[in-house]
């Protein structure tokens, strides 16, 4: 993921290559190296989620060269690390010490845990929580009937069985680990020793917090006890979204890679899933706006295409959104430039069949 975009855009490899330099002294194999072999070693956390902040910085930052910038930002789980950075919370030194200490520290965490995303809303789950011990818990709620469960197998299960018994789907992600479960409660202490070490700035655009899923302002995310209480929160995705369209937001750009989030943004505002294209909205929800008010969610990077192919295809989407990219900067190094057009460019006749 990303090395595409690197060879294409310079602005990309430049953000790309400052974030591994600054990652890969601490790392236990350089990053982008890591993210070239995939598989299996990538989905280890400890490289994981470090990659998944490079890449999310680099086309966060190659959007916003060309002159698309965001009113507000907000991330799912080690993403609000990356909008952290974006807003100027953090610095990227500092984003990337966090990002690395919290892949690391729950790498040394025992396997075993298990997370499962459940179709079922978050007060039928926490009605099958009870009982278990403390070792299960909600993990993230990405929208009124999606849910997703994680904790100790065993217990894990029990929760799962019930809810197929309903007829209901699930399906097992594929992690290393229990995240944002109670089985994260034994990184906590080392965790906050790190981020009490880190400078915090108020975000300078709007930032819709994950641990609440409300805008807020520097008293919440300067404080290091947030980021130790994100480690172990659900991720409230779902509230996420309808408090960004709230205060005006109907254009979403998806920064990370394989467009999970934008697939799931229309079902937490009770919509059915339209393709970005055929959608209207203006990204402050001002004048340009769809007649039919609809919201826009575009991922920056596709499953099914190429990754210029898609940068592009979610610039193009921003554009007939109401955002005025920097043209300049978007043809720079490509050898595109103006032309003058001939003084009468259409010269025809009329004529009767």
């Amino acid at each position: 993921m990303g090395l595409e975009l690197a060879e294409r855009f310079p602005v990309f490899a430049g953000v790309f290559g400052e974030v591994c330099g600054l990652l890969d002294p601490v790392l236990p194999r350089p990053l982008g190296e890591v993210i070239g072999v995939g598989g299996g070693l990538l989905e280890r956390t400890v490289f994981a989620q470090p990659a998944l902040f490079a890449v999310e910085v680099a086309t966060a930052r190659l959007l916003m060269s060309w002159g698309v910038l965001p009113g507000v930002v907000a991330g799912h789980s080690v993403g609000e690390v990356a909008a952290a950075h974006v807003a100027g919370v953090l610095s990227l030194v500092d984003a990337c010490r966090l990002v690395a200490a919290r892949g690391r520290l729950m790498e040394g965490l025992p396997s075993g845990g298990v997370m499962v995303a459940v179709e079922a809303s978050e007060e039928e789950v926490a009605g099958l929580l009870a009982g278990h011990g403390g070792v299960v818990g909600v993990a993230a709620v990405n929208g009124p009937r999606s849910v997703v469960v994680s904790g100790a197998g065993d217990a894990v299960a029990g929760v799962v069985d019930v809810v197929r018994s309903w007829g209901r789907r699930t399906k097992r992600l594929t992690v290393s680990h229990a995240f944002h479960s109670p089985l994260m409660e034994p990184v906590l202490e080392e965790f906050r020793g790190v981020v009490e070490g880190l400078s915090f700035a108020a975000p300078g655009v709007g930032f819709v917090s994950g641990v609440s899923g409300r805008l807020v302002g520097a008293d919440e995310v300067c404080r290091p006890e947030y980021w130790v209480e994100h480690v172990v929160r659900p991720v409230r995705f779902g509230d996420v979204v309808r408090s960004a369209v709230d205060v005006g937001v109907s254009l979403f750009v998806e920064v990370g890679p394989g467009g999970v989030l934008s697939a799931m943004g229309p079902d937490c505002l009770g919509e059915d899933p339209v393709e970005a294209d055929r959608t209207g909205g203006d990204p402050a929800g001002g004048d340009g706006a769809g007649g039919d008010g609809a919201v826009v969610f575009v991922p920056a990077l596709r499953g099914d295409r190429s990754e210029s192919l898609a940068v592009m295809g979610a610039l193009a989407t921003a554009y007939v959104n109401g955002v005025e990219p920097d043209w300049r900067a978007v043809f720079e190094g490509t050898g595109a430039g103006r032309v003058e057009l001939p003084t009468y460019a259409f010269q025809r006749r009329r004529f009767w069949l």
